[in-house]
């Protein structure tokens, strides 16, 4: 019985540790050739190393499977390109791309600096961007030269900040809001080409998350990773434009945004009236916590 992504090539961005170490080696061992890329910087976006990128490509190739790494960065257009033309060159083809690279630069909003906001979204959202960007021109070539769907697979990294709106990370969470966003978009827009797009928020025990103090077991990227490994397969076809929040032994699908409540008046609105409908609404509500996620 052959394993579900044989003759597949995949590139996992931030691959060198956690997550995308997690996802690349799951990744392989289900048969698909993978393109390692890590920048090798701090949690920060800080310096420069090849060292993790090449130790994930000599795991790999120790459990018999193909690898070769990447050092790009991400957030560079060009360096985009480059890692889907390797995977191209070294495999013959492209199938899957995994976005998991991303930096951290907390601050609350009263304090961040521009240059804060701009090195976290340039990193999350545009480094999403700029794989999908290239991956997808490649998929719909494909797909118009041969007039049948190719075979595209994008799985995005959000994150729960988006949801609950984490406090210190007005940066993280408006990227990985935004990630979603460009998640269901390109979801829309290559359809007709054959290639799905989703995003999942992990719940894991990263260097990113190290100050929570988060159980390695039930955190453990590897728990993660099963999830990236279905969304990439062939089973997954019509999964798309869907977000994930995976951790442990769960895996749970969120809900498209719909209308809770509806006010209505006759005529325009005005104060008065505005207040006499919504402020005894919001009054009675009570938060309630649902895991990670503060809910009204």
């Amino acid at each position: 019985m052959g394993k579900s992504l044989d003759g597949k090539v995949a590139l996992v961005t931030g691959a060198g540790q956690g997550l995308g170490r997690a996802e690349a080696l799951y990744l392989a061992s289900e048969g698909a050739a993978v393109v390692v890329n890590d920048l090798g910087a701090s949690v920060e976006g800080e310096g420069r190393e090849s060292k993790p990128a090449q130790a994930v490509v000599e795991e790999i190739k120790a459990a018999g499977g193909k690898a070769v790494a990447h050092g790009g960065d991400v957030s560079s257009y060009d360096d985009a390109k480059e890692m889907i033309d390797l995977a191209i060159k070294e495999f013959g083809d492209f199938h899957i791309l995994i976005n998991n690279a991303g930096i951290l630069r907390d601050r609350m909003i009263f304090n961040i600096t521009e240059g804060e906001w701009d090195a976290v979204v340039k990193v999350h959202l545009k480094g999403h961007f700029n794989t999908m960007r290239h991956a997808c021109a490649y998929w719909r070539e494909q797909s118009k030269h041969s007039g049948q769907p190719a075979y595209g697979r994008v799985v995005n990294t959000s994150s729960e900040a988006f949801l609950m709106g984490s406090p210190g990370q007005p940066n993280y969470a408006a990227a990985k809001a935004g990630i979603v966003g460009l998640t269901t978009s390109t979801a829309q827009a290559m359809a007709k080409y054959g290639v799905t797009s989703n995003a999942i928020a992990p719940r894991a025990a990263t260097r990113m998350t190290e100050m929570f103090g988060m159980d390695k077991d039930e955190f453990a990227p590897e728990n993660v990773a099963p999830l990236v490994g279905f969304l990439a397969s062939p089973a997954a076809e019509r999964i798309s434009g869907q977000v994930f929040i995976v951790w442990g032994s769960q895996v749970s699908l969120l809900a498209p945004l719909r209308i809770e409540e509806k006010f209505e008046t006759k005529g325009r609105w005005d104060y008065p009236r505005l207040a006499d409908a919504m402020q005894p609404y919001f009054d009675k509500r009570e938060p309630v916590t649902d895991g990670f996620i503060v809910k009204y």
